[in-house]
């Protein structure tokens, strides 16, 4: 059940802009926000059940706010709220990283998830450069969502932009940021892109 359940939220994040897209131009705002809000919150509900009652709020913040905006659109009838929802998830997820400057930046929680806890000093900076970075990504994402959300006439472009193009930059960044990280370090795995790049950028030795 866990399984199915990440599943379809998955599915759901990535679709869900071309769901939205749909549900606009052949329904109204408030229908669609009640679609919405009928799928979000047993799903919010089923994910953090076991969730401890001090993590409570971290955990549910998101899925709250961004319930309480479709809610407002299903309440006025607008679809400008059902088309925030973009912003709301760009703005939290800035909000995340940009906080964890302040003590261990969330990259460099998922390189010690990967390469333990020993990190070089060269390790922990490009994980806090790489960690600016998808903060400015979420920043340009959120003002580029808020600027197609604020014309209903370019629904269009906003499901294009959210549901395709906003990924792709993510894919870039993700491949410059990997291809980056193997230029400086050097530190290849036994995967065929790692291979790839070993002989692109062969292992330094001492003297190099």
């Amino acid at each position: 059940m866990k399984v199915v359940v990440g599943a379809l939220t998955t599915l759901l994040v990535v679709l869900y802009p071309v769901g939205i897209w749909f549900g606009l131009t052949h329904f109204s705002a408030r229908t669609v926000s009640l679609w919405i809000l009928a799928i979000l919150v047993p799903t919010a509900l089923f994910r953090f059940r076991k969730a401890r009652r001090e993590d409570v709020w971290a955990v549910l913040r998101i899925p709250l706010v961004i319930a309480l905006t479709v809610g407002a659109g299903a309440l006025f009838d607008d679809r400008r709220f059902v088309l925030a929802t973009p912003v709301l998830i760009n703005a939290a997820l800035l909000l995340t990283f940009a906080a964890s400057l302040r003590g261990v930046p969330i990259i460099e929680r998922f390189a010690r998830m990967q390469l333990g806890d020993d990190l070089s000093e060269a390790h922990r900076a490009h994980c806090r450069q790489v960690t600016w970075a998808w903060i400015v990504f979420f920043g340009l994402n959120a003002a580029i969502a808020a600027a197609l959300a604020s014309q209903p006439a370019w629904i269009d472009a906003w499901a294009a932009y959210n549901g395709g193009i906003a990924y792709g930059v993510m894919g870039v960044m993700f491949a410059a940021e990997y291809v980056l990280r193997q230029y400086r370090f050097r530190e290849y795995g036994e995967g065929v892109a790692d291979r790839l790049l070993r002989r692109i950028f062969p292992p330094r030795t001492e003297e190099s």
